[in-house]
């Protein structure tokens, strides 16, 4: 009750606002939690290959912000959160592969504003995207009714959610992925990611599988001072075929080069590299 209350208060809000408190949160949330900081600044350091004092600063900042424009996202109407869209790059990748009649499966990590691709690719047709509900169980309904407006569908994380996925490729229409979500037990494998074994799902890779699939990258950069977003489309740089394990590696190299597009809007404090409970170490770690 009180988290809907404060999401509704906070949808109220300029994006610019949000973005100013997002920020504010950001450092709170890094000074308080002392795990999530030294997490955050791991990873990050370990991607770049050395510590970046100006780029940490920049993460800290822009994970609040992500947090603080979740209400604008979801609970103001959709045309209105479309309207923030200032520039798309890549548009003509999907108006080919719908005007060829394919099938598209857009994986996006958890960089800037990812809740604004669904909205946006909704706009050529409909699109399935996996719901996960979140730890707090109040936000759950929050997220779902955010999520599942106007052309977008989502589908449960569990074996009838999978169905729904497959079900909407294989008719032609658009799937919505966030690739580098830590699965569970039996569903992933041990991949690199920025050159350490993290725990990676296979579902992306058996989506890729399906037939006349085609896979897009996607972002959505969060601009300064509440200014809008840019979308960011592209193909593979890299072909995602092979066994299954060699499309979890080849997603995860592509997911690395999208985050290093705009290293400050990953969320580094995402823990990764965790590994399941009943899930063997990776080799070499055993």
């Amino acid at each position: 009750m009180i988290v809907n209350l404060l999401f509704r208060i906070l949808a109220r809000l300029p994006l610019a606002w949000l973005h100013r408190l997002g920020g504010w949160a950001g450092w709170l949330t890094w000074r308080f939690s002392p795990s999530y900081a030294r997490r955050l600044e791991a990873n990050l350091a370990n991607a770049v290959g050395r510590p970046d004092p100006a780029l940490l600063k920049a993460a800290i900042a822009e994970a609040g912000r992500q947090a603080l424009e979740l209400p604008f996202v979801w609970l103001r109407p959709q045309d209105e959160v479309l309207a923030r869209v200032v520039r798309v790059e890549g548009r003509e990748l999907i108006e080919r592969a719908r005007a060829e009649g394919a099938s598209v499966l857009f994986l996006t990590p958890h960089l800037g504003c990812f809740e604004m691709c669904a909205q946006y690719c909704s706009t050529h047709g409909p699109i399935t995207v996996l719901f996960r509900p979140p730890r707090k169980e109040s936000l759950g309904p929050l997220m779902e009714a955010g999520r599942a407006r106007g052309e977008i569908r989502v589908a449960p994380a569990d074996v009838s959610g999978v169905r729904r996925l497959v079900k909407a490729l294989r008719s032609g229409e658009m799937v919505g992925m966030l690739p580098d979500q830590a699965p569970g037990q039996g569903e992933g494998v041990w991949a690199p990611f920025f050159g350490k074994p993290a725990w990676t799902m296979t579902l992306a890779a058996r989506l890729s599988e399906v037939k006349g699939v085609k896979a897009l990258m996607i972002w959505t950069e969060r601009l300064p001072r509440g200014e809008g977003y840019v979308v960011r489309i592209s193909e593979p740089v890299e072909p995602i075929a092979g066994t299954l394990e060699e499309r979890c590696v080849a997603i995860n190299r592509e997911i690395e080069r999208l985050i290093l597009a705009g290293p400050a809007q990953y969320l580094w404090g995402y823990n990764r590299y965790k590994r399941p409970s009943g899930v063997p170490a990776p080799e070499g770690e055993r």
